[in-house]
């Protein structure tokens, strides 16, 4: 969508010439003219909410329908003009779509000036953290209680007696036993587990496990990556003598690692390249696609122009839009990947009993959105203009700047760990129904697609991007202020779910595979 303009915004948006659906900027009833920039007016033949859609011509049962230039699905019904259109009238049509691989190619340039910097925590193997967190990360579902009872005990005013430690996190699963230790849901958890024990926005891990479990607390020690200087303790119940004997050891050895971290690192300047973004979106509605999802794919490519990391994930939300995603690949090779991933969804939808076309949810819908291929077009917004460097497996290590891909569920806690174990050091969430997620020890700053949504629930939201909508700020300008919040959270300023000491919970690695 270009930008539009600061000022009044008409009843329809038209996000792209030979769209056959405006997208109404308010509460239409029936028998009002309305009309779309550049479009003749149509009379509204049904009570329309803000952000569905309105036919803006007639079509035919079978016939396509198109916004933002791309087909989200076919006619299920004769629609005229003044309809309004969504699942009473519209369904999914996988369709065909030309996957050209690596052909479009942009060069981001950096803005002239000095480059950015953020207060960082920088680590002895050169990695630079936004957090300064004590994790206690479970091998085993077996050790959960035992951790959350250890960390409730640091819970609150608890750590404030070590100031350059930002809390800490019990980091519990629901797996870690009744695996085959080679297969792939195995392998999946052991990489999420390894991730997020040498995160850079940990400087201390205490792994818990219960001590016969299949994924043992040596194998995620031993495989992980941690930097030298990062404080690290293991436990495990039974050779310490029970969960009462483990919480009395596991509180004191917490205690001795941040008396043994503060004041270990200081923030300290680290240039904008050293920082990892992982982009995500839930309770996504009619706007998203309009609003904060361009502002932050504007955000992300200032990123990737200075020549940081920015990651988009959710691969089921991107099916019907990644042949936008393909033919920006820097090489067919990075496409395919891209497109063998999705051949793995359908399939894997299709042995569950269903299709890609069972996202989108009941929220997402009352938000205006139809199908997946409508949901997935707004999607990949977050993801700006760049090439796409790089398709990542799920918790993999982003270690190739620019603009990444990371193969995950669309679940949001889900993809987000993902993320996060891959190496995200900050994520920026965007929703429009509002979402009250938030996560550890990588900040999530909550973007918010409508104002509405802001002022019903703003305490769960960092940043209005329905400002667009209303006609008082452009995408690029709410684009800057998202750059600019990204910088802020890095150096320290806490976000609205740290606020609301919201993210431990929300520690959810894909489980995958046969349980035995």
């Amino acid at each position: 969508m270009t930008p539009v303009a600061a000022g009044s915004l008409p009843a329809l948006l038209l996000l792209a010439a030979g769209d056959g659906v405006g997208v109404a900027t308010r509460d239409l009833v029936p028998g009002e003219a309305v009309a779309a920039d550049g479009v003749e007016p149509v009379g509204v033949r049904d009570a329309v909410p803000r952000g569905h859609k309105v036919a803006l011509h007639d079509v035919a049962a079978g016939e396509p329908v198109r916004k933002y230039g791309q087909v989200i699905g076919l006619a299920t019904t004769a629609v005229r003009a003044g309809d309004h259109v969504h699942v009473h009238n519209l369904g999914f049509d996988p369709g065909h779509r030309d996957h050209e691989l690596a052909t479009v190619h942009t060069e981001l340039t950096a803005p002239a000036g000095p480059r950015p910097t953020f207060r960082g925590y920088r680590r002895a193997n050169g990695r630079v953290g936004t957090r300064n967190y004590v994790a206690i990360v479970t091998s085993v579902n077996c050790s959960a209680t035992t951790a959350r009872m250890i960390a409730d005990r640091f819970r609150g005013f608890a750590t404030d007696a070590w100031p350059d430690v930002d809390g800490v996190v019990a980091l519990t699963h629901g797996s870690g036993c009744g695996l085959v230790p080679t297969s792939p849901g195995a392998q999946t958890l052991l990489r999420t587990l390894r991730g997020y024990a040498s995160h850079p926005n940990v400087a201390g891990v205490v792994v818990l496990g219960l001590g016969c479990e299949m994924l043992a607390v040596d194998q995620v020690v031993g495989g992980a990556d941690i930097s030298p200087d990062t404080v690290v303790r293991t436990l495990t119940i039974q050779e310490t003598g029970g969960i009462r004997a483990t919480v009395r050891a596991g509180v004191a050895a917490v205690r001795e690692m941040l008396d043994e971290i503060d004041g270990r690192w200081s923030r300290e300047d680290a240039d904008v390249s050293e920082l990892v973004l992982g982009l995500n979106c839930g309770g996504s509605d009619g706007y998203s696609g309009i609003t904060a999802n361009p502002a932050l794919g504007v955000a992300s490519d200032r990123l990737v122009a200075y020549g940081g990391t920015s990651a988009l994930a959710e691969t089921p939300e991107v099916f019907g839009a990644e042949h936008l995603l393909t033919r920006r690949a820097v090489r067919p090779e990075v496409a395919q990947r891209l497109l063998d991933r999705l051949d793995w969804w359908q399939e894997y939808a299709t042995a569950g009993g269903g299709t890609l076309d069972n996202n989108p949810s009941p929220g997402n819908k009352d938000g205006g959105l139809t199908t997946i291929l409508e949901k997935s077009l707004g999607a990949v917004a977050k993801g700006g203009r760049a090439d796409l460097a790089a398709v990542h497996e799920y918790a993999e290590p982003m270690t190739t700047p620019g603009f990444v891909f990371m193969d995950t569920p669309g679940y949001d806690p889900v993809s987000v760990t993902g993320l996060i174990a891959g190496g995200a050091t900050v994520v920026c969430f965007t929703t429009g129904r509002g979402s009250v997620f938030g996560s550890k020890p990588a900040p999530t700053i909550k973007l918010g697609t409508n104002s509405e949504l802001y002022r019903r629930q703003g305490d769960d939201v960092d940043i209005d991007c329905g400002r667009i909508a209303d006609g008082i700020a452009t995408v690029d300008e709410v684009g800057d202020e998202i750059f600019a919040r990204i910088l802020a959270v890095a150096s320290g300023e806490p976000t609205t779910s740290e606020d609301l000491d919201v993210g431990g919970e929300e520690f959810v690695p894909w489980q995958l595979g046969t349980v035995t």
